[in-house]
């Protein structure tokens, strides 16, 4: 699973571990939490550590873990209220019934539930029991009072087998997706609303049954688009080209592999949406008359192995939404991934490009470029905005980053940008 990079950095998250079987699952959520660059402070109940080991949780945030109140080493060290005032966000993972139960009642006696009360910053729950204590009336009722402070929410629980035997509801999320919720609760919010159109990934046009013709294209700059924009509040819908990526939580994702099928999902879709950023690599050319059977090797006169193939070309969908939207919208986004010589020919390919295109930013990397090509994790690019002004390089930087960037400039370019 992916992240965007830009939420938590930098950010202080508090985690909170409370005494059920989910709380080794504490020691991946700080490895993800401290990966997307955040500050990492761990608590603990005392029924935690008869599930995981304090060090464990040291060693992989890098602080000191607070596990007692009343010890004057870890409160002249770490200070309760100064984790509750320096927290941007709380996660408490597991959430056992009991711990919620205490924080709603206003009970704070453990780090856990006293941060948790002292605490400004949104606290997340992560809820983890048996399906019974998770349908009990009490826990609903307090998981509904703690909603009700407008400063607690919650992921999960999810379904499946429980530890204790049960099958139901009550399983702790993954960390994974614990971290995205953690995102989603620190990203700004400025695309609220906003209803957002995302292509990526390439096509395949078949050859036959076994074979096609594609491009180098991973699909990851689209996705990191489409994550960012979700983080941000964003509906988005994704029409994906084959790749080998899972789809952004909250996004729905629409698959698809020729270039017919895209234009065709695309064309149905675009004059709903507020923003329409198209970032697929689609092949220009398709085989003119594909093979229902295996082509098989093709001898010459003269003895040599030769296979010609007719191309046909693909519609141009781009150019077609260009064409068919009105009074500008939707917001129109080009890509054009190119082979130049400098930064020169490549802002002059990205003009040409927006004015045939009848788009409103056009986003052009130099594809020949270390780090701005298909397939890795970075990128470079160029963007050009119709009617004129000077043209923005972002990058080099990781493409999440870059996908940021995209946003604040697009962000700028919507009606009543706040």
């Amino acid at each position: 699973m992916l992240f965007s990079s830009m939420a938590l950095a930098d950010k202080t998250v508090v985690v909170g571990v409370s005494g059920g079987i989910a709380a080794y699952k504490a020691a991946e959520l700080v490895r993800l939490l401290r990966k997307q660059e955040a500050e990492v402070h761990v608590m603990m109940t005392r029924a935690a550590r008869e599930f995981i080991a304090p060090l464990t949780l040291q060693t992989l945030s890098g602080h000191p873990v607070m596990t007692d109140l009343f010890d004057l080493t870890q409160e002249s060290e770490i200070g309760h209220i100064r984790l509750a005032d320096d927290a941007d966000l709380v996660i408490v993972a597991p959430a056992t019934a009991d711990v919620i139960a205490r924080m709603a009642a206003g009970m704070a006696d453990d780090p856990v539930t006293t941060v948790a009360l002292a605490t400004r910053a949104r606290v997340l729950l992560a809820p983890a029991m048996n399906v019974n204590m998770w349908e009990h009336p009490l826990t609903r009722r307090n998981v509904d009072a703690l909603g009700a402070t407008g400063r607690f929410f919650t992921i999960g629980p999810g379904a499946g087998e429980l530890a204790c035997g049960w099958v139901g509801t009550g399983r702790m999320v993954e960390p994974p997706e614990i971290v995205l919720a953690a995102q989603r609760a620190l990203a700004t919010q400025d695309l609220a609303g906003r209803r957002v159109l995302v292509s990526a990934g390439p096509t395949w046009e078949p050859l036959d049954p076994v074979r096609y013709l594609g491009n180098r294209s991973s699909g990851k700059m689209g996705y990191a688009l489409a994550r960012a924009a979700a983080l941000r509040g964003a509906q988005v819908t994704l029409v994906s080209g084959p790749v080998a990526l899972v789809a952004p939580p909250g996004v729905e994702r629409i698959a698809v592999e020729r270039a017919d099928e895209m234009r065709a999902a695309l064309l149905e879709r675009f004059k709903a949406h507020d923003v329409v950023v198209m970032a697929a690599a689609v092949a220009d050319y398709r085989p003119a008359t594909p093979s229902d059977r295996k082509l098989g090797k093709r001898k010459t006169p003269t003895g040599e192995v030769s296979l010609r193939i007719e191309l046909t070309q693909n519609p141009d969908i781009l150019a077609e939404m260009g064409a068919e939207r009105r009074d500008g919208k939707p917001l129109l986004v080009g890509f054009a991934a190119e082979t130049v010589r400098g930064d020169a020919e490549l802002l002059a390919a990205a003009r040409a490009k927006l004015a045939a295109k009848k788009c409103d930013l056009l986003v052009a990397n130099n594809v020949a470029e270390k780090g701005a090509g298909f397939s890795v994790d970075t990128n470079r690019v160029v963007l050009v905005a119709a009617g004129g002004g000077e043209p923005t390089t972002i990058g080099p930087a990781q493409k999440d980053q870059v996908a940021d960037a995209i946003w604040d400039r697009l962000r700028e370019m919507m009606p009543h940008a706040g």
